[in-house]
């Protein structure tokens, strides 16, 4: 059975995503901090007749990071889709929150795909990096959010070229925002239930992975 591994399992779109690639019949590691979280998504999967294992880990940290790999054989799928924001002028930004979002979007994005990258080398697989239009343009308020998100897209465009004699795919996946936890703890977006859901992200998502360099949702 082919393998999956989903970082930001337990919720939004990496729940999306998780539930989506089960019913194409591969099974699912769910990777995130919060157990109960990953173990809601696994039961989700199990309903539906998928299979799915939940392995908490902290992207942030390079140890926790390897002892994951450890954990896992060949990998067919990665994706990369573990992400935070923090939205307001760079004025009245936290030190705290450029630091996690530097540490999550960035660090995480380049551990992860490090440490799992022979797995999926050696699944011949692919790699999915979710990075966002803010990894596009720059937008107001998002000073902060789009430099790791610019930083997402040209890891990602930079480790196609780095790769491009292995027989893997690599595909920067782009989106707008979306309904999700994501902005519970934010007043950035007046109404979140007026854009997509995370499922509308995610079967799109599906539709397009054929190894393209980019997919473009919406």
């Amino acid at each position: 059975m082919k393998k999956a591994l989903i970082t930001g399992g337990g919720s939004g779109l990496g729940q999306a995503l998780a539930l989506r690639y089960a019913k194409q019949g591969y099974s699912i590691y769910l990777v995130g901090r919060t157990e109960n979280k990953l173990a809601d998504t696994k039961e989700q999967i199990e309903k539906q007749g998928g299979q799915a294992e939940t392995l908490t880990a902290d992207i942030t940290n390079w140890d926790s990071v390897q002892s994951l790999a450890k954990q896992v054989g060949p990998i067919d799928l990665l994706i990369n889709n573990a992400g935070v924001g923090f939205f307001n002028t760079i004025e009245n930004l936290e030190k705290n929150e450029i630091d996690t979002m530097v540490d999550v979007n960035v660090n995480g994005l380049i551990y992860t795909t490090k440490h799992l990258l022979d797995h999926v080398i050696q699944a011949n697989g692919r790699i999915l990096n979710i990075i966002s239009t803010a990894g596009l343009y720059g937008k107001v308020q998002e000073s902060a959010y789009c430099a790791s998100k610019f930083a997402q897209r040209g890891f990602t465009e930079s480790l196609q070229k780095e790769l491009a004699d292995e027989n893997i795919a690599i595909s920067a996946v782009y989106m707008g925002g979306m309904n999700t936890p994501f902005w519970d703890d934010s007043d950035y977006i007046d109404d979140p239930s007026v854009l997509p859901s995370p499922d509308d992200y995610a079967k799109q998502i599906v539709e397009k992975d054929d190894g393209r360099a980019e997919i473009h949702v919406e």
